[in-house]
């Protein structure tokens, strides 16, 4: 079992503000034949780099970004020697659109997304310049990055250094070197269609790999660097025969000989529901390290699982079996072993945990390495195999830097100094399950009032997405970091808290994820989180009349929906950047025979349609360079509720976006929320 080994003890008094003031760890990097890691902090909205070298693994911060100024640090990764550490500070990279630079602190001057290096040895920070998505050269001594859609180089070593490194039509993506650095695979997006090309150091002409009329993408170079794996699926266009029944989307996987730019077929996925591309982060996952094999993932058994491709005969094995969903893995440097995150283990209720797992790519032998109360993510392999890095949180203990040692079989954890003087007075969550009137059953966690001191009053929680997973302890998601943290608030206040996991979330196998009549196509998420309101008004020491409901997003989006549809259950909501008029507003000349079906299922599956039997009072919140759900969203449904005189209320936050990146903001959202549930539940105003 892992265990946290920081400071834990309770406090009555701390305010919710504190609890949102606990670090927070985000990605953790390290070099592959060194003892060095580093990792990202987001400490009260002062995001920084720190860095640890083993055997001590005593924290040195590397950064000196020291102001609340809402600029987010991505693509963190370090150098296969642990002498470089390289980083992107700026932008919103959890947005639907592409990354742009943003101003979430209104600050005067305009922001920028840019790239930088940080020398460990020398202890020296480089701005490298503007740029996205950077990646180390096989020679170690320079980057590629993205810019402005095209490709560019920079040294390590130099401030302002970088060059285009070549032109290409479209917008370049997915930049793969090949083993020895002479040649760059990169897909070029272009619009409705992609092609891979390929840039080499020893040609003026860009070489484009089997041109097609299909969506080409994920290139991965074989380990010899003379062959190229890539995805391929259909382009967009064409007649749509159907806009309200399942879309199953074919893909193949194939290789192609670099030397000639041909390639062939070598896998195609089953024709099935299950077997649809992968919505799932990083879809197909691609990879080719192992000299024979390729590996990918796939629902095909009902289940997102890791398969072995055969690249020598095209022989397909599943890799990881069972009713679980692998979500994080990572190669050995050999390309032999995988480790592996899966909400799997030997306790009953892991499936709503996450523990380390590691198979064997040539045996498929697999088997879990981690176990407990835990939960463990984003596991990867350093120091030249000998160790595992991931990141590890209980249910009272914050998301931390671990390491296990596989020759002792012992775990390290990591960066304990940034919690020392954080307390909190958290509650166990309850593993609880709901069936809904349609007999599916859901999964939830109960945040029972410590002390069973109860004020009668009961709250849904509802995650967004809706592809996510709640978990019986602190999420590692960033998001959802503070949204367990305003759970676990509530319930010290008093308050019964439900998170509810309702259909279409991960975690739970294909079926799950892709109900019928569910998003547009009739909502019948919403079922689940009905049924969470009936489930709490029965239960004892709650008041029936005092059940309210709250979520961010898709979140937001279901507790307007309850609030529409169900006032008679839910007395009061806050709905934080929902979307609300799911109409479709296209020529439907253009569009599939059931369009008047699907306009009317979109319409019926909105909770402006239903704003007539809203009685309920409901805190509206957006900011509004929300890149994820549009302002207007909410513009909308706050007209059609004024109109009808329905008690609302409204928080907006200019420059803020879906993710609220400024730290005063993040508190202004959260300390609203529960002003409003208060106010309403126990005042009754």
């Amino acid at each position: 079992m892992f265990v946290f080994c920081a400071k834990s003890t309770f406090s009555q008094s701390i305010s919710l503000r504190e609890l949102l003031a606990t670090p927070y760890v985000g990605k953790i990097v390290a070099a592959s034949k060194a003892n060095r890691l580093a990792f990202a902090v987001n400490d009260s909205g002062h995001r920084n780099i720190y860095y640890v070298q083993g055997p001590a693994y005593k924290m040195h911060k590397i950064t000196a970004f020291d102001s609340d100024d809402a600029q987010e640090i991505s693509s963190l990764a370090m150098s296969a020697d642990g002498k470089w550490v390289i980083f992107v500070r700026g932008g919103d990279h959890g947005a639907n659109t592409a990354p742009v630079a943003t101003n979430s602190a209104s600050l005067v001057k305009a922001t920028s997304i840019e790239i930088y290096s940080y020398n460990v040895e020398e202890n020296r920070l480089y701005t490298i310049g503007l740029g996205n998505y950077p990646s180390f050269h096989p020679d170690g001594k320079h980057i590629t990055y993205s810019r402005s859609g095209q490709v560019w180089t920079a040294p390590l070593d130099k401030d302002n250094g970088g060059k285009q490194l070549f032109h290409v039509r479209g917008i370049a993506s997915n930049m793969q070197w090949s083993p020895d650095g002479s040649k760059l695979a990169f897909v070029a997006k272009r619009g409705d269609y992609s092609f891979i090309g390929i840039f080499s150091t020893m040609s003026n002409r860009i070489k484009w790999i089997s041109p097609s009329f299909y969506t080409d993408a994920f290139p991965q170079w074989s380990p010899k660097g003379d062959k190229l794996a890539f995805v391929r699926r259909e382009a967009v266009g064409g007649p749509l025969d159907s806009l309200t029944s399942f879309s199953y989307q074919p893909w193949s996987i194939r290789i192609a000989d670099v030397s000639t730019g041909e390639s062939k077929e070598i896998y195609k996925a089953a024709t099935k529901r299950e077997a649809t591309f992968p919505r799932i982060a990083g879809q197909v996952n691609l990879q080719w390290k192992h000299a024979d094999y390729i590996t990918f993932m796939s629902y095909e058994d009902g289940w997102p699982h890791l398969y072995r491709l055969d690249s020598r005969n095209n022989k397909v094995q599943q890799l990881t079996k069972g009713t679980f969903e692998v979500n994080d893995f990572a190669y050995n440097n050999a390309g032999t072993k995988i480790v592996f995150a899966a909400n799997n283990g030997l306790d009953t209720y892991d499936f709503e945990r996450s523990h380390i797992g590691v198979v064997d790519v040539e045996s498929t032998a697999m088997s879990m390495i981690s176990n407990g109360e835990g939960i463990e993510m984003a596991p990867f392999y350093f120091n030249n195999d000998n160790l595992i890095g991931f990141r590890s949180s209980t249910y009272n203990s914050p998301p931390q830097p671990n390491i296990y040692d596989m020759a002792s079989k012992k775990n390290i954890a990591v960066g304990n100094a940034l919690f020392d003087d954080k307390d909190n007075d958290f509650v166990r969550p309850e593993q609880v399950f709901i069936t809904a009137e349609d007999g599916i059953k859901s999964s939830a966690q109960l945040f029972k009032p410590r002390n069973g001191k109860s004020n009668g009053a009961a709250l849904v929680y509802i995650h967004g997405g809706p592809r996510r997973q709640m978990y019986l302890g602190w999420h590692h998601s960033d998001y959802y970091f503070n949204d367990y943290i305003v759970n676990q608030y509530l319930a010290q206040l008093g308050y019964t808290v439900l998170s509810i996991n309702y259909r279409m979330g991960t975690g739970y196998g294909f079926d799950f994820q892709h109900p019928d009549s569910s998003g547009n196509l009739g909502a019948s998420e919403y079922l689940d989180v009905l049924a969470a309101g009936k489930w709490l008004q029965q239960q004892k020491g709650i008041d029936p009349a005092k059940v309210g409901l709250f979520g961010g997003s898709y979140g937001g989006y279901l507790t307007a929906m309850g609030l529409a549809k169900n006032s008679d259950i839910f007395k009061v909501g806050v709905d934080i950047h929902g979307v609300h008029n799911r109409q479709r507003k296209q020529n439907p000349d253009f569009y599939a025979p059931d369009f008047e079906l699907a306009s009317r299922l979109n319409w019926d599956s909105s909770p402006s349609r239903w704003v007539d039997s809203w009685q309920s009072p409901v805190l509206l919140i957006h900011a509004d360079d929300d890149q994820n759900v549009a302002f207007s969203q909410s513009i909308d449904l706050y007209k059609r509720l004024k109109s009808r005189n329905i008690a609302v209320e409204a928080l907006v936050i200019p420059d803020e976006n879906h993710h609220w990146q400024m730290f005063e903001n993040l508190v202004n959202v959260k300390e609203a929320t529960v002003e409003f549930l208060n106010r309403k539940l126990h005042n009754n105003k």
